[in-house]
This record gives structure tokens, sequence and C-alpha cells, in this order.
């Protein structure tokens, strides 16, 4: 133990007590601010003539205000809410059909089962996921250059959601799988969330880059996993948060020895395979490349050169020192200038000495044709692992690493929770300080966790938290609006696995979330919704918009998995961007937008027009804008115009000429509902007047359905 400089607080915060009031107790605002940081017990819930827990919390709140739930929302209006919340995609029109008409009393739960086991499922669910992580697929910065690997860690994310694996394996997975699950692929591939750093490669001053990289990794694992913002402590003691500035960089030492990897996932007998069908053709092809390098070798060495010459002396100097000889920061920084300098130079013709030019491109013409000979490369993903001894890490006087201050400091937790160091055991050839992390993130003891992940998901069902800022769960934050309810999700998820899955079906099962959105019963006790008296009515994002489009046109590639996809951009935009090569086939560009490739400085148009965030940096909650920009990219762009003659080809396929029948099957296609009858006329009316041909006609009718309120919303 080590004491604390915050004696009264850490006095209170160590005790282990309740913080959530009783259902008839205090509210939010009685919560003192330092509340996220005790530990919980299951509050008792309260009596209720509701079934589901989540029902009896939100009650109790309502009749506080004389309030009470909405009536249930219609069939119709629940399976398209229910679709675009757990599969981001509108249902066909026969299963709306299905659905309404089926006489059972657990047909809406059925449906949730169904939808909750759909392979689309975990492509939803995982947006959100990547959000929060800083996911993307290029470094950022000016250069911004691919990430050829990334994607596997999104494929792990969808797979690890449809899988419902337990919450708090995956936790562990994303800090430490390389050390708690050695072997594993899925496990190694995980440990990509500590590669989505963006860096800019081509910066000198790689000792202030990799601090950055570490500030990274400890400001989003807090962000992510604790919800809460530690990047104050940096520089001081954290001034409303009981953070201090040793807290952050004991955190810190747990990523100390980071060491990035390239790691192929296979097994020993594809790789032995692999390196013996390599060598066979490295043996091939040796005097032929042999006589390629003998050309090229001076403009490497000239470039290599130059790279190097752009180092202050004091880090160009550690690539001649042997890799054994290296100190643990010296080998990382040395690692960062290698980057540089030994992998910037790909030569061209125009670099070739003009005598020699002829007889280069003459042996490289060969090499390309013997290059198809070449065994394909493993697959291979972005890792993470450490160093056998990690740099030492020491507290930073303002948070400038160049005046370290202090004693070399041990890996350990934030105090006010748990004031120890981390009991680190040394896994194969990594220290395990990274283990030691992911158990205590993942503990039930963890006050922070289990209350962080369950608000993310009743965000995502609702639009706003129980507490509003999701990624802020410190004293600035928002307090939250249930706090027993909250404590009680978090209990309920641990108690059953961490199962996300178990908390989804909580969710879209209650009484609350089952009402309809068309109420103004409330608007005078709660005019901002904050008890949930009716189902809050919210915008598709840009990737759910996309999706929908896509399906409703009948084009939406349902393939799943597998390296992203480049969609069509502006042709004014196109040219700015030389490394967005759009994907050839119009089937692969037409796959939903998960896998849509995440480049930092180009966001995919739709996305940022409606609020995608850039990936820089971790992103809990998206806010929603309402821009005229949005409206007229929906109304003129010609991706959108493109998908509305696709939605009417469509609608003429399946019901044929017959325009009362064109209107019915629209209408039920885009919306889930027959027309109105004063909808019917006035659409068959319009088909009637229109002034250039029938399929014109239909397509302009088709825009318009796809940009109705009624289409851009949840209801």
């Amino acid at each position: 133990m080590r004491l604390l400089p915050r004696l009264s607080v850490a006095a209170v915060l160590l005790t282990g007590v309740c913080l959530a009031p009783s259902a008839s107790g205090a509210g939010a605002a009685e919560l003192p601010p330092d509340w996220a940081f005790r530990r919980f017990t299951r509050p008792t819930v309260p009596p209720s003539a509701y079934a589901n827990p989540i029902d009896a919390f939100l009650a109790v709140k309502l009749a506080g205000k004389g309030l009470r739930f909405a009536p249930e929302a219609d069939r119709r209006t629940l399976i398209r809410r229910l679709s675009l919340d757990l599969l981001g995609l509108p249902p066909t029109p026969e299963d709306v059909e299905a659905f309404v008409a089926d006489p059972a009393p657990d047909a809406y739960e059925k449906l949730v089962e169904k939808y909750l086991a759909a392979p689309q499922f975990g492509e939803r669910q995982a947006v959100w996921w990547l959000d929060v992580v800083r996911f993307a697929e290029s470094d950022g910065f000016r250069a911004d250059d691919p990430r050829p690997h990334a994607w596997r860690y999104r494929d792990y994310v969808i797979r690890s959601f449809n899988a419902d694996k337990p919450f708090d394996r995956f936790v562990k997975e994303q800090l430490a799988g390389d050390e708690l699950y050695p072997g594993d692929a899925d496990a190694l591939v995980a440990t990509g969330f500590l590669r989505h750093f963006p860096y800019e490669f081509n910066a000198v001053d790689v000792e202030l880059k990799r601090q950055d990289m570490l500030n990274d990794l400890t400001d989003t694992t807090a962000a992510a996993f604790l919800g809460i913002t530690i990047g104050c402590a940096r520089c001081h003691d954290h001034k409303t948060d009981p953070v201090t500035q040793e807290d952050y960089y004991r955190l810190q030492a747990f990523f100390a020895g980071f060491w990035p990897v390239e790691v192929p996932l296979a097994t020993a007998a594809e790789r032995a395979d692999y390196e013996r069908k390599l060598a066979a053709w490295l043996q091939r092809t040796a005097e032929l490349r042999a006589a390629i390098d003998e050309l090229e070798r001076p403009v490497r060495e000239k470039v290599m050169l130059k790279e190097r010459a752009r180092f202050p002396e004091e880090y160009a100097r550690l690539l001649d020192v042997p890799p054994e000889q290296r100190t643990p920061l010296e080998a990382q920084l040395a690692r960062l200038v290698g980057l540089q300098v030994y992998k910037r130079t790909k030569v061209t013709a125009a670099q070739i000495r003009p005598a020699d030019r002829d007889r280069w491109e003459g042996l490289s013409r060969q090499l390309a044709a013997v290059e198809k000979e070449r065994p394909p490369e493993l697959p291979t993903a972005m890792a993470m692992t450490d160093l056998p001894v990690p740099p030492p890490t020491r507290l930073l006087k303002r948070g400038n690493w160049r005046t370290p201050a202090g004693r070399e400091l041990s890996p350990g937790f934030i105090a006010a929770i748990d004031d120890r160091d981390a009991e680190v055991t040394p896994t194969g050839r990594t220290p395990g300080r990274r283990a030691a992390l992911a158990r205590w993130i993942a503990s039930r003891d963890n006050p922070l966790t289990g209350r962080v992940i369950v608000n993310r998901l009743w965000q995502h069902h609702f639009g706003t938290g129980l507490v509003a800022t999701p990624g802020d769960l410190g004293a600035t934050g928002e307090r939250p609006t249930h706090p027993e309810l909250l404590d009680w999700l978090a209990v309920e998820l641990i108690d059953h696995g961490w199962s996300l899955k178990h908390i989804h079906r909580l969710i879209v099962t209650s009484r609350a979330y089952r009402q309809t959105a068309r109420s103004d019963a409330g608007a005078t006790a709660d005019p901002g919704n904050t008890l949930l008296w009716k189902f809050p009515r919210r915008r598709l994002d840009g990737e759910t918009l996309r999706d929908a489009l896509l399906a409703v046109a009948g084009r939406l590639n349902l393939k799943a998995g597998g390296p992203s996809v480049f969609p069509e951009l502006p042709p004014e935009l196109l040219k700015t961007a030389p490394q967005w090569k759009v994907t050839p086939d119009p089937a692969e560009r037409d796959r939903r937008s998960v896998y849509v490739f995440v480049k930092r400085n180009l966001r995919y148009p739709l996305f940022a027009l409606f609020d995608a965030p850039d990936r820089v940096e971790t992103c809990s909650r998206r806010f929603t804008t309402t821009t005229a920009p949005q409206a007229l990219t929906l109304l003129n762009d010609p991706v959108v115009l493109g998908l509305a003659r696709s939605f009417a080809a469509r609608v003429t396929k399946e019901a044929g000429t017959d325009p009362a029948r064109v209107v019915d099957r629209a209408f039920r296609i885009a919306l889930g509902r027959p027309p109105s009858t004063e909808e019917h006329a006035v659409a068959l009316a319009f088909l009637e007047q229109h002034p250039t041909t029938a399929a014109e006609a239909l397509t302009d009718l088709c825009h318009a359905l796809v940009n109705l309120n009624e289409f851009l919303y949840v209801d």
C-alpha cells in the first residue's frame, strides 16, 4: 500500500459500500462527484406490476413526476425499430407481414431471438465499438499511409459480438491476448486494439512520437474500458476526479514495453510449408534478384543515407548499435527510425543510371514474370507484444518527456479504486504487465467496467445513456438519470457471465423500449424525456442510412468479412485521393458500410456528412446534426440517385407495371407499411402526371420515399 495524496477522498472510496441509493431514496442529483469510482452491489428491484426489472426502476421515477409509459407501439413500428437497432437494416416486407400476422403471444420475443442470432447483428454492433477504440485503416497525419492488415481487428469484433463472447474475455483479449491466450489466433488479432493509434511515420522526433503513442494507449484504454478521461493527469493531479499524476504514469507503465508486430496467422505445419516453398522460390530466382540488387543498391544506399540524415545523430546512431546491445528504450527508438530509413527505398526506373536502365527494366520484367510462382503470403495480423524488459517509466513534469522526475514507477492501478502495485508474472518472452492490467479492468471488483459497458448498450438503444457522457463518468460528466438501474444492469451483466446479448435482450423486451414515440403526455413534466415516458425518436447514422438505401434498392451484398472495400467517390474528391482505389466489382462496392475502408484523412462522404467521427481519437457518442448539405446530398448525390433507380427497378420486378401495385410495393419496401388512402391517391396521381417516362416517374417516387423522415428516422 502507498499513501494517497487525497486521504479524505480515498478513505471514502475504499469503503466498498454500495453508492446507488435505494429505489425510493436519493436521486442522481445527490450522488457525490466520485460516484463512479465507488464499488456497487445489486440494488433491490422496486415492487412493480412490470415483469422486466428495467421497467420497474423506470416506473418509480415516472410515478414521481406523475407520468407513465406511453402506449405500446404497433407491430410495424416495433419490427422496424428492432431490426434497425439490432441488425442495422430495415426489415423486409415479408418479415413485417409475418410478424404482424403472428398470433403467438411471444411473437415479439421470438423476433428478438432471431435478430440476436443473425450474422448481421455483430456487423451492426461493431460500428459503435470501432468508434470507441478509434479503429482506422490508415496512419493519419499528412501521409495517412494504409494499414493493410487492420481489417482483421474489425472482423474479430464482429465475430465476438455474434458469438456473444463474454465481455470480460473481450477486454482481456484486446489488452493482452498474446500474454493470456498464447496460441489463440483470435486473441492475437484482438491486440490490434493497441495498434490503432495515429502515427506520423515521417517524423524525426521519434522520442516524442513514442511518448505520444504511450499517451494514446493510456488515454484510450481509460476511455474505452473505464469510461473516464485521465489525460489531464499527464501534467498534474486531476482537478476534479480522484486520479493523480502518479496514477497516470503507473497506468502507462503497463504499456512501456510495447512492440508492434505483424504476425502470420497459420499453424506450425502451414508455416513450415510456406517457408519450404519460399526457400525454393528464392533459390530459383537468386541469380536474377542478385543482378537487380546490384543495379539498385547504389540507389537504395543513397536514399537510406538521405533518410538517415534527417534524424538527429542521437537517434540515427542507434541503427549502428547491434540489437542485442541496445537498451529497451533504444530498441523502440531504433525501430521507429528504421521504419523510415529501411522501408522507403522502392526503386523506380528514373532513379537508375541511364546506362543501366534498359538492363534493369528487362530484369524487372523477368522477375515480374516469375513473381506469380512465389508462394502467397500467409494471412497476417497487425498485433502487439512487449519487449522482454520494458523501458523504465517515470512521472513527467508537466507531461514533457524531456523532464522525467523521481523514482522509477511500477505498474499500478488507480489508487482511489485499488491502491496496489500490480502483481506481474512474466508470460513467455513478455513481462506480463498488460495481462495484469487486463485482469484488473475485467474484474467484477472494478466499479467502472461494468457500468461503462451497460451504459454504452443503453445509449445504443435509446440514443442517450443512463449517463449522457459515456466517455466521462467522472465529476465533469453528467450524473446518471437512474443510478440504481445502472448498477443493477452492471451486476446483472457480470452475474450472467458478462453476456452482452443478455443485456440487449433485457433492454429490447422492456416496456420502455416497446412504447410508442408518438406521445406528448410528459412534455411539461419532463420535456427532455430523460425519464423515458416515450421512446426517443432517432435519426439513422450514416452507416445505417447507406445500408438501408442499398437494402431497399435490392443491391445490398451481405458477404461477410475480409479486406475493406472502396465505394465510389465524387470525381472532384477522387482527384485528391490517389490512394482511394475504387473497388472494380460493383457488387463488392455494395457491401455493408462496416466494410468500407476507414481512412482517417478521408472519411467516406456520406458517413462524414451524417456525423461519423474521423477515428483519430476515441469517440463514445456521436452527436446528431441537422444541416442543409445532408438534405442536398440525399436529393442530388449521384450515388443516391443511382440507388433510387435500382429501387424503382426492384419495385417493377416485384410488382409489375400496374400503378396501384407499384405504389403499394414501394411503400412496403421503404417504410414497412402500405400507403394510406390519401398517400396512395397522391402517389398514383404523381405517376400519371409525371412528364417523362414511367420508369423515371417511378424513380422519382422511390427517391421521394427514401427522403421521408419516416425512412431516415427510427420511430
